[in-house]
This record gives C-alpha cells, structure tokens and sequence, in this order.
C-alpha cells in the first residue's frame, strides 16, 4: 500500500543511504521519457525538502535539457534486500553547473569524481513509499570503475571541447555545457 509524505523523514534517509543505485525520471512536455540509474556514492539529502546528485559527463544530457524546460523529475529507490521497500521522489529540479553562483557550496556537500559535469538540486514536492514486493533479492558487488577511468584519463581541453558540444538533448532541446573539466579525487577510482 502506497503511503505519501510531504517531507522525508529519518527511515527515508536511512533506507536511502543503504541503496547502491537509483533512478532518475524526467520529461519535457513534448519528446521522449528519459530514465536513468545512477550508481556511485552520488546522491545526498540535504534536507528534508531537499535533495541533490552529482552527475558525470555520459552519452547524453536529458535530465538537464528536460529540467530546463519542465523541472519536474521522479528519483526512485529499491531496496533489493529487507524489507521490501520502493521509495520515489517527486519535485522540481534544476541543474547547477561548476560556473554556476552556489557551485562551491554545493559541491562540498560531495567528493567530487573525475569528470563531474553538474550537480542536480531537487525540490521535494512529494515522498511515496509502496511495498517492493515485486522487486527481487540483489546483492551489491561493487561499483563499476569504467566511466570515472574514462574521465580520469581524459585530456581536460579535449574533455571541455567535447562537453561544450552537448548542448541539446535527444529531441533537440537545449541545454548548457560545463564549462570546466573537474579532475575529481584520484582515490575514488578503484583499481
């Protein structure tokens, strides 16, 4: 049975922070759906209104060209062990760039991974939790290191010059590029 909250409480954070990955929803009011998990330590609560997750340059940029044009985005949690636990948030989300005012005092609340591009701000609007039951058993081996050693061994300028053209999303709606190469902490990528 699905229960809904205006805020994230204590059980919510906690069930959150056990989780190894999660997954992003958003649209624009025309154009495709986008969905995308996440992995890394990425995700941070800031508040109980308030969430936030680092993103890293990939093969699109949806979640900002969508954002920009709607703001509305759904996070969603799974807990693969016990109890069976789905957890979403619905809010409103705007993308903060390294060039961004605000940047520097969002960015400490993560340790920053080689080629981070932007970091994701989201408004809670609404938490839901439902059972889970059909979410199978899943065991967390680790992280998958391919797309940070990408990053890490980028050359910076080739890095910026390739961020600077993604400047629109799959359905062609526009979106702002990075304008810095962030090297990130070496000691996050395993070996």
């Amino acid at each position: 049975m699905a229960e809904f909250f205006d805020a994230l409480g204590d059980k919510h954070v906690a069930m959150i922070e056990k989780q190894p990955v999660f997954f992003v929803a958003t649209a624009a009011p025309m154009g495709r759906v986008n969905v995308s998990p996440k992995g890394y330590d990425a995700f941070r609560v800031l508040s109980p209104k308030r969430v936030a997750y680092l993103d890293l340059g990939g093969s699109g940029n949806e979640t900002h060209a969508h954002l920009a044009a709607d703001g509305r985005i759904t996070v969603m949690f799974c807990n693969f062990e016990q109890p069976a636990l789905i957890l979403r948030i619905y809010g409103r989300g705007v993308p903060v760039l390294p060039q961004d005012d605000g940047w520097d005092r969002l960015a400490a609340n993560f340790t920053l991974l080689p080629g981070t591009r932007q970091i994701f701000v989201i408004d809670v609007e609404t938490v839901q939790t439902s059972c889970g039951y059909g979410v199978p058993f899943m065991e967390f081996e680790r992280e998958r290191d391919t797309l940070t050693k990408l990053h890490a061994q980028a050359d910076p300028a080739e890095w910026e010059a390739k961020m600077a053209t993604r400047i629109a999303s799959i359905d062609g709606l526009p979106t702002r590029a990075t304008d810095r190469y962030i090297a990130g902490d070496p000691g996050t990528i395993a070996e």
